[in-house]
């Protein structure tokens, strides 16, 4: 019993600033997402628009993803604080790829298209798939 209890205390400290490391991280990139975003997702989903609301939730599961490899594979925090920006980063070509592929992208996530959108939340979470794997490989 005391193995498993010195267990604990080595390394309950290191879940939680890894597991605080890696929600700080997420909760900027999803700021930051929303900020360089040419509309305001928030303010379009309070409205009711769905197209907004599956767009933002396919960039935070394509943050979320590669973040979370990052701290289940990381030894050291400095690991989970290199993958943030190069998660954001990559979410947001994601962005401009697809809106390079259909016209007026931001256009008809804010008339509530829903295929446009979609289509952007299954890129995003290829890319955040990619990029998960990257992480552990």
């Amino acid at each position: 019993m005391d193995a498993v209890v010195q267990s604990f205390l080595t390394g309950f400290p290191v879940l939680m600033l890894h597991s605080s490391v890696t929600l700080i991280i997420l909760a900027l990139a999803i700021f930051l997402y929303i900020k360089i975003t040419p509309y305001n997702e928030i303010a379009l989903i309070k409205a009711g628009n769905t197209a907004a609301a599956l767009s933002l939730a396919g960039a935070i599961i394509g943050f979320a993803l590669p973040l979370a490899f990052a701290m289940a594979s990381s030894i050291t925090v400095y690991e989970i604080l290199i993958w943030g920006p190069v998660t954001l980063a990559l979410q947001l070509v994601a962005y401009r790829v697809t809106d390079g592929l259909l016209s007026d992208l931001p256009k008809r996530i804010i008339a509530g298209e829903i295929g446009p959108s979609i289509l952007l939340v299954s890129i995003k979470i290829a890319v955040a798939a990619v990029n998960a794997a990257a992480v552990t490989g």
